[in-house]
């Protein structure tokens, strides 16, 4: 009895170790997103006082600086959500295709929502939200899928290294077809070129609120999958051996990254670099549970959309720059860190 427990003692000590680090992790993660909403708040091309702030929270407005928060309230509500689902996204990407580099944006599925939008804005002439939405998802949907049958030509099928060349080939070629479909039609094309960069800027409530169920489904099947992600991530013959039907996991999984890209496209156009950026963060920080990984992930993302959206605003003020030029600047080079490492073949 008493050898028994001498032996288990070091397990015991690490799991807590490992519990309190998740716990501090967890606290220093939601301290900086209230951080990042607060910062969002304040700063802009007029600068606020706190007093401003809790007023414009507590009332409708009456001075220009509770009108000025007033109007980035729901600009910080969709790089909240638009962050966390992209954050979210790009984990379950990298899980599920145990690849380190998988992200939405290298993947191919923002270029393909992208490309739907434009197609179905052009030639259709699909102004409301929800379909545009739906369009956004099916063109993800089409781009991943060819990203990956591209990739899984050849010798050694699907690796990193495949999927990410495929992924960026695709997303070139249809980065020149959406190119193509807006420079005839002039009625829409300035409204599209700013969209095509990515950002939050403009947003109202009246274009979040018909994003916000396909988010939720979204958010929560990617949530549900963790146990999916980490049987996924002992192999397939292994998650079979212990009762987990590999093709519905995968296909959640899946569905879960193209419904929450593919959305959040559709509302603030390609934004990259961010699930890329992430995943590989909250793994430094919780390990590899996806249990962990998962919800951090959608806080961290949050975050870094947030203080991205921040950045743009003040280093060029009175102007703006968007979020997705501040976010290509961040994710460059972790992407090129990433692919230099060594054990780049799989997570």
């Amino acid at each position: 009895m008493t050898t028994a427990s001498a032996s288990d003692a070091p397990a015991l000590t690490a799991q807590a170790a490992r519990r309190r680090r998740a716990l501090a992790g967890a606290a220093v993660l939601l301290a900086l997103l209230v951080l990042a909403i607060l910062l969002s708040l304040a700063f802009g091309a007029r600068d606020v006082s706190w007093a401003e702030i809790v007023a414009a929270l507590r009332r409708p407005p009456e001075t220009l600086g509770e009108a000025a928060v007033a109007a980035r309230i729901p600009r910080t509500a969709l790089a909240l959500l638009a962050g966390a689902a992209l954050g979210l996204a790009g984990a379950a990407m990298q899980g599920l295709t145990r690849n380190p580099l998988a992200d939405p944006g290298i993947l191919g599925t923002n270029a393909g929502a992208a490309l739907a939008v434009v197609i179905g804005l052009a030639w259709f002439g699909m102004e409301s939200a929800t379909p545009q939405i739906w369009v956004a998802i099916l063109g993800a949907g089409v781009a991943a899928a060819g990203v990956y049958t591209i990739a899984s030509l050849g010798i050694g099928g699907a690796t990193p290294l495949k999927l990410a060349l495929a992924g960026a080939a695709l997303s070139a070629a249809m980065a020149s077809f959406t190119t193509a479909v807006i420079l005839p039609r002039g009625d829409i094309g300035g409204l599209v070129q700013g969209w095509m960069i990515g950002g939050v800027g403009g947003a109202t409530w009246p274009q979040i609120l018909p994003v916000l169920p396909f988010l939720a489904v979204g958010l929560l099947t990617a949530l549900l999958s963790a146990r999916k992600l980490n049987l996924l991530a002992l192999g397939e013959d292994a998650a079979q051996s212990l009762g987990e039907n590999v093709v519905l996991a995968r296909i959640m999984v899946a569905g879960s990254a193209i419904v929450l890209s593919g959305a959040t496209t559709a509302l603030c156009g390609p934004i990259g670099f961010v699930g890329l950026v992430v995943p590989h963060a909250c793994r430094l920080l919780f390990g590899v549970d996806y249990r962990l990984i998962l919800p951090f992930a959608a806080i961290s993302g949050a975050s870094l959309l947030l203080l991205a959206d921040v950045a743009g605003r003040l280093i060029a003020r009175p102007a703006e720059v968007d979020a997705g030029i501040v976010t290509a600047f961040i994710g460059a080079p972790v992407f090129i860190w990433i692919v230099r490492r060594r054990r780049v073949a799989a997570l």
